[in-house]
């Protein structure tokens, strides 16, 4: 779970690679044994960043992961140019869709990120508008709202750990906007199975069962069996709200479920119970735990770092009291802090992966049918001749350059583009103004805090804590 973060109205001009005419061969691992492959597919699975970096450091920045005569090749791309290649391909030369066949037991495969062609096209259509335009104003309150009544339990000297309070608030969120529930039971039915379903994959554990197909067994006390079961409620759910919509119109609503169900495609047919379900579905799961991620990791950054605080904070202050949520939108400073935090630890590590359907130059590697494409966001946004130090946490590269789409890409690229791209920057901003104009906040463990896996994403462990150190006086009120 876009509208490029620091895109321009005319985004800088990335030199273009045309088809070259000296064919050259990505580098990548030697022949191994089976079990040597089996252990770096483990490591990427508990240690992630580090093993994207080790192959980045032995074989450069576009590199084969797979061995010399698999079938098919699996490559990472990572430099603007081999990435500017990929996101403007014409469909006939690159499949998305099915690049994303982990995501179909969870998703469906009705899904928007699943869908190919003209249906992809038509639905992407269909959802772009509620996430954008004058839509945002009415989810400014909603999002103000919730965040208010999370965090009215916070008193001085409560401890509180962060992914799970921000999960909390982006999951209300998502269920306001997409289904416009208001509070009840099954609001609060499907709050609570839907981020039981999505903690079960919140572990390198637990994301096994996705990445390896084999151990997706249907016994009901294997940790797939449970994901089963919780799938099978949020299902029940999901079907009850639309069959009541169904059975109870109201053409007055503006949610994105009524939004969906009033669609009609080229033969005037509307989506059927099982579409609707899983275009809802990838909305909940892609606009919430993203969001929820992004919003620990500038939590964390901006408490462990007393100058960005002060910086934001003054620039929080000297807005006054009743801003409006477009004109806290609008902060340079707060927005900075919003770009570094998805520059450093992208949620997703890559973008959606890239099938080749027919033969292909990517920055003179030439690519035959079948190689799947892997365009790396975190390799693009650890450059270091695109981000000095990159491993540093400085807001400020953004306030003093812009970036082409290619060089920084945190909502993936072409038109694979997130669709709640602005929408999810809208409520990080929105959410961080509620939290850090009201608490004064300490770290609870002064150790650094790095990623782990969390199903096919990273974000910060469940035991980043943080402690209510004081109360701010409140200009707002």
């Amino acid at each position: 779970m876009r509208l490029s973060l620091s895109a321009p109205a005319r985004p800088p001009k990335v030199k273009r690679i045309m088809v070259s005419t000296s064919r050259r061969s990505l580098n990548g691992p030697p022949q191994t044994s089976i079990w040597q492959r089996r252990l770096w597919g483990l490591r990427f699975l508990f240690q992630p960043l580090e093993t994207i970096e080790a192959r980045r450091k032995a074989y450069g920045d576009d590199y084969r992961v797979s061995q010399p005569d698999a079938k098919p090749p699996l490559v990472y791309f990572s430099s603007p140019q081999a990435l500017e290649a990929i996101f403007t391909a014409k469909p006939e030369q690159l499949s998305a869709g099915q690049g994303n066949q982990i995501l179909k037991e969870l998703i469906g495969e009705h899904g928007l990120v699943l869908l190919e062609g003209a249906a992809h096209q038509q639905q992407r259509q269909l959802l772009m508008p509620p996430f954008h335009g004058d839509r945002m104003r009415s989810y400014a309150q909603v999002i103000g709202h919730i965040t208010a009544k999370v965090i009215s339990a916070w008193k001085i000297g409560t401890a509180f750990a962060v992914r799970p309070a921000m999960q909390s608030i982006s999951l209300q969120v998502i269920l306001r906007a997409v289904f416009g529930l208001e509070e009840g039971q099954r609001y609060e039915q499907l709050r609570q199975t839907m981020s039981r379903m999505l903690d079960g994959f919140g572990s390198p554990l637990g994301a096994m069962f996705l990445f390896y197909p084999f151990l997706q067994k249907e016994w009901g006390w294997s940790p797939w069996g449970k994901f089963l079961q919780r799938r099978q409620q949020v299902d029940a759910l999901l079907y009850a709200e639309i069959r009541d919509r169904y059975h109870q119109p109201d053409n007055g609503r503006t949610d994105i479920l009524a939004l969906l169900m009033a669609a009609r495609d080229p033969e005037g047919h509307p989506m059927s119970a099982v579409e609707l379900r899983d275009e809802l579905i990838t909305l909940l799961f892609a606009g919430h735990e993203t969001t929820a991620s992004a919003l620990a990791w500038a939590l964390y950054w901006l408490v462990s770092l007393p100058d960005v605080q002060t910086k934001l904070l003054a620039e929080i202050e000297a807005l006054g009291a009743g801003a409006d949520p477009m004109a806290i939108a609008r902060l340079p400073y707060l927005q900075a802090v919003c770009q570094e935090t998805l520059r450093l630890y992208p949620i997703a590590l890559s973008a959606f992966p890239r099938i080749v359907k027919q033969p292909i130059d990517i920055a003179g590697y030439p690519l035959e049918p079948g190689t799947v494409i892997m365009p790396s966001i975190y390799l693009a946004h650890h450059r270091e001749s695109v981000y000095p130090e990159p491993k540093q946490f400085r807001p400020e590269r953004f306030l003093e350059r812009q970036y082409s789409p290619y060089e920084y890409l945190p909502f993936g690229g072409g038109d694979r583009r997130c669709i709640g791209a602005a929408f999810a920057l809208f409520e990080m901003k929105l959410v961080l103004y509620g939290i850090m104009s009201k608490f004064e906040l300490s770290l609870v463990n002064s150790r650094p805090v790095r990623p782990i896996r969390r199903g096919i994403t990273v974000s910060p462990s469940d035991h980043l804590s943080l402690r209510v150190t004081g109360i701010r006086h409140d200009h707002r009120a």
